[in-house]
């Protein structure tokens, strides 16, 4: 009898020892959470801090934040501060890249999970890793000395739009490939096996099973690439031209917003400074949105 007590009582202690760890765990992780979101808050806060000069009417800025969509041309030094060209430029150079990046990004998946020997599957995906890791600067090297001389022989001048896409396309592609496979593999063996049992093919297995219930995971990639072609600055700096001007062809000399921040904020004072805080404030409303977006589609049930 007191043995069984004994065992009783360690039991509960246990539970009690495991509850108290959950708490602690509970605890840390929240105030993990809380130090992000105010992180997210400073940096917001910040941002529109510094911006405020320019977004407000004054003697220098006449039209307050509608100025920045009423020039077509950034001249800091006339005062006229048009962000249009550059923010079509970087939408521009989102959508090619992602465009490429995505169906590309997804097949490798499929490639690798369904079709490739499991050597060779994991032979790909670290190197896809690899890929991953590689700093910006390096792919924009190889597209400054590789790539651009290669368009330039076809589409002078070479630095463009077009060379940027590729670059980028190749940046993000294994950030899709990777969200891709994890997606995959978190589909439900059963439903594979299910559909394997009726008779389905692979192609078929592929395209109305695993894709339909790997979707949410699949487009939450797609965005995280999205975000990143957004944010990406180096790569995009040394291959696009650095030309302020709106897209109206793939082979033009574009600049985006982030090259337009990191080429100008060394020299740049009072408005010109805040109108580069400015194009900082709208990349991170647009990141947000695209976050807003993925949250909307991870709550939506899965159909498989």
């Amino acid at each position: 009898m007191s043995q069984k007590t004994s065992k009783h009582e360690q039991s509960i202690s246990s539970q009690t020892i495991s509850l108290r760890l959950d708490d602690v765990l509970k605890v840390g992780l929240g105030f993990v959470a809380l130090i992000s979101a105010l992180l997210l808050l400073v940096i917001i806060v910040f941002l529109g801090f510094e911006a405020w000069p320019a977004l407000i009417v004054s003697e220098t800025n006449t039209s307050g934040v509608f100025s920045f969509f009423n020039h077509d041309g950034w001249f800091p030094l006339e005062g006229k501060l048009g962000l249009l060209p550059m923010l079509w430029a970087s939408l521009a150079v989102m959508v090619g890249s992602v465009l490429l990046a995505a169906p590309f990004g997804f097949l490798c998946a499929i490639f690798a999970t369904f079709y490739a020997p499991p050597l060779l599957a994991r032979a790909y995906f670290s190197m896809v890793s690899l890929l991953a890791g590689i700093p910006s600067v390096v792919y924009g090297l190889w597209g400054l000395t590789v790539l651009v001389p290669l368009v330039a022989e076809w589409q002078p001048p070479g630095a463009s739009l077009f060379s940027a896409i590729i670059v980028l396309a190749l940046m993000i592609l294994p950030t899709v490939a990777l969200t891709s496979r994890s997606a995959i593999a978190a589909v439900p063996p059963s439903l594979i096996q299910g559909a394997a049992a009726l008779g389905i093919s692979l192609k078929g297995i592929v395209l109305g099973v695993v894709f339909p219930a790997a979707r949410k995971g699949v487009v939450s990639g797609v965005l995280l690439a999205v975000a990143r072609a957004l944010g990406e600055t180096m790569a995009v700096l040394m291959v696009a031209g650095n030309v302020v001007n709106t897209p109206t062809g793939l082979f033009e000399p574009v600049r985006v917003l982030t090259a337009n921040i990191a080429l100008e904020m060394a020299y740049a004072t009072e408005l010109h400074r805040s109108g580069l805080f400015v194009s900082g404030l709208l990349l991170m409303l647009l990141v947000l949105a695209i976050a807003w977006i993925a949250v909307r589609i991870s709550r939506e049930p899965a159909h498989g």
